[in-house]
């Protein structure tokens, strides 16, 4: 510092330290804050490459104020869930209803990271014993159909191990269906996406929703003319419901797995 004053000596190297300290607590070092904070603030280089006041919130990424370091000082972090409980039982039996699954937050969203998935899902279903042990009562309706997956948890083999009837399956020609079926995105219920007008879809008629003495599933047209227009609705979705006509009975379903489904 040649040719200053000592007092102007002084003076400078304490300008020279203070303005070290500003740049040591400027930026986003230690000030994350979650939500829309306005005191949440610092000076220095922002993001979009302008010197003043910038924001070290969560909202700063929606208003492009942040400063240059919230990403590294501040890095995202997306909601963590557990994974999905195993299915419920059928809220209601003897009447098309739905189960559920659940799953919880086990670490919050933080710096703007992804917010939590759905926590719950509902699927239809249908139990054919009331809680006294009972076979339900058949009742005369649609026919109600479900994705073939939900076959995958039927039993195979019965008490004594002897095989299931493996039942027979049914084919139609879709003539109507309502819109809420294209419009349905639910993870468990896209299925319902896959039903087309003029496609032949394959339904199968299994245990336990095969009748023990007629050996048929309801709203399965067996007793039916080819040109009869018969009903059917998607077990989950009330409003996904359409006709078909009954194109031949086989032993075995032998559509593609988008367009097979299940008497429930």
């Amino acid at each position: 510092m040649r040719g200053l004053s000592p007092e102007r000596a002084c003076l400078a190297l304490l300008a020279a330290l203070l303005g070290t300290c500003h740049l040591a607590k400027a930026g986003c070092l230690g000030k994350c804050c979650p939500g829309s904070d306005l005191k949440c603030t610092s000076t220095d280089w922002r993001m979009d490459r302008v010197y003043g006041t910038c924001f070290c919130d969560e909202r700063c990424k929606r208003t492009k104020d942040c400063c240059f370091d919230y990403p590294t000082m501040c890095p995202a972090q997306p909601c963590a869930v557990s994974q999905w409980s195993y299915w419920s039982g059928c809220v209601q039996q003897c009447r098309p209803a739905f189960r559920v699954r659940r799953r919880h937050v086990e670490r919050e969203a933080q710096n703007s990271g992804d917010a939590c998935p759905p926590l719950e899902e509902r699927a239809g279903c249908m139990e054919y014993m009331n809680r006294r042990g009972e076979h339900c009562a058949q009742t005369q309706g649609p026919a109600l159909i479900t994705t073939v997956d939900y076959g995958k948890g039927r039993p195979k083999h019965d008490l004594y191990g002897e095989p299931v009837n493996p039942g027979y399956c049914m084919e139609f020609k879709m003539e109507s269906l309502s819109p809420h079926c294209m419009v349905e995105n639910r993870p468990h219920a896209r299925w319902m996406q896959y039903l087309r007008e003029g496609y032949t879809v394959c339904v199968a008629c299994q245990p336990p929703a095969m009748r023990n003495q007629s050996r048929s599933c309801q709203g399965d047209g067996a007793t039916s003319d080819r040109d009869a227009l018969l009903q059917w609705q998607a077990v989950g979705n009330p409003r996904c419901r359409g006709t078909w006509k009954k194109v031949q009975r086989l032993e075995r379903c032998s559509c593609p797995q988008v367009h097979s489904f299940l008497f429930i």
